[in-house]
């Protein structure tokens, strides 16, 4: 059977896994690391992405490929396909006022409404405003506007500066639907706001369907990629009635959606998937880190903390973590710090404390599930991935706190599995 390709090209590195086709083993991987910071160079990409394809054993004998990757970061480009200035990530915030600005411009409501968000300084459009007020040369030298996967696609596709066609860049539902000019109900871009945000028109990815593929130099087959939450759904295999708990450093909560959801407070983001569904999403600030740094208060390893926990009574005594340590995003409650309450002498016991880190945690993400209800999202089945997810006791507790039946998969690289899975769909369109 044939060999693909699938990438994750993620803010810390990129990883890449060789699929076949027919039984969907893993035969090769490779991987290379991306510079720390949230204004990155896209050409670091690029040698880490070249390092680990050649890690992974090369493209030679490979069918097709797909890339998915980080969201919503801002590559900006020349008429010559040449980058104009360090790709804004989606981790940097010097936008949060382009956001306040957009919103107070068109209203929230209206902007759910026309884009399934209410833009922040994680997205697209408000790095574009930024851009246009603080960088205003620059911004006048755009003609085309990409994200991290469009260009790493474009480029590998053998497009650049030495073969600028701006019209081949191309991008997928998913990652189309973090940039805040994009409706993906009606799947057109909203370039009245593209030109609000930005102070004049420009070239955008055209968007492939899920069905959708476009070819290589090479003649390979070349899927639309995805965002990196809708790649690890694709990944999981996640359909209709599950939701995805991501607990990283931060956490995110994403169910697959058979129809699109708006959310005016701007808690729930209505992305599109990777499938054709949709993938209403939300974000937590604080999710693994209330682990680590409880397990170093206790001064034990996250292995301990665990067994702790799972040593102490549901509830932890009365014992309760409000786990704010970083303000909070889901509430939205920047300002905000954690609390310990409930302490008796009694209660004050080291597993309680193990125990309430655990619940506090898990009830912070069961707010994300509770978002999601709150729109009518069916909710059957959670899905636990992420460092975090590998705790015996947040594996034993979920349920009980989040309230319905918890999976724990395997760990995998999901994010570039899924591109896999892209590339092997474009193997059998026509």
């Amino acid at each position: 059977m044939p060999l693909v390709l699938g990438v994750d090209s993620s803010t810390q590195s990129c990883k890449v896994v060789v699929v076949d086709a027919g039984t969907g083993a893993v035969v090769r991987t490779g991987r290379a690391s991306h510079p720390d910071g949230t204004s990155v160079d896209p050409e670091a990409w690029w040698y880490a992405l070249n390092s680990a394809i050649a890690e992974a054993g090369g493209l030679d004998d490979i069918a097709a490929w797909s890339i998915g990757g980080q969201q919503h970061g801002l590559v900006a480009l020349d008429a010559d396909g040449r980058v104009i200035r360090d790709a804004l990530l989606w981790n940097d915030t010097r936008s949060a006022d382009a956001a306040a600005e957009l919103v107070a411009e068109f209203g929230a409501e209206q902007l759910a409404a026309r884009t399934g968000l209410v833009p922040v300084a994680s997205f697209t459009i408000t790095k574009l405003r930024w851009l246009r007020d603080n960088e205003p040369e620059n911004a006048g030298r755009v003609a085309a506007v990409a994200l991290p996967h469009d260009w790493l696609t474009w480029r590998l596709r053998g497009f650049g500066p030495e073969k600028p066609v701006l019209e081949e860049l191309v991008t997928d539902r998913s990652d189309a639907s973090g940039t805040g000019y994009w409706n993906p109900v009606s799947g057109e871009y909203d370039r009245d706001l593209l030109s609000a945000a930005l102070g004049h028109d420009a070239v955008l990815p055209r968007v492939l369907g899920p069905d959708e593929h476009v070819l290589d130099g090479d003649g390979r087959r070349v899927g639309g990629g995805a965002g990196d939450n809708a790649g690890a759904a694709l990944g999981l295999g996640a359909a209709p009635g599950d939701v995805v708990v991501s607990i990283g450093t931060s956490g995110t909560v994403f169910a697959v959606s058979s129809r699109a959801v708006t959310d005016p407070s701007g808690t729930v983001a209505g992305f599109a998937d990777a499938s054709g569904n949709f993938l209403p999403l939300v974000a937590t600030l604080n999710a693994a880190r209330v682990l680590a740094v409880t397990a170093s208060l206790l001064d034990v390893s996250l292995d301990e903390l665990s067994a702790l926990a799972l040593q102490a009574e549901p509830g932890a005594g009365g014992l309760t973590l409000l786990p704010y340590f970083e303000g909070e995003r889901t509430p939205n409650l920047p300002d905000a710090t954690a609390e310990l309450t409930g302490m008796t002498l009694s209660s004050t016991t080291r597993p309680n404390l193990a125990r309430a880190a655990v619940e506090g945690m898990l009830r912070g993400l069961g707010a994300g599930l509770d978002a999601l209800r709150s729109l009518g999202i069916p909710l059957e089945r959670a899905l636990l991935i992420g460092g975090g997810a590998q705790s015996e006791a947040v594996q034993r507790i979920a349920p009980d706190v989040l309230g319905i039946p918890v999976e724990v998969p395997e760990p995998a690289e999901y994010v570039a599995l899924g591109a896999a899975r892209q590339a092997i769909s474009a193997l059998g369109a026509r």
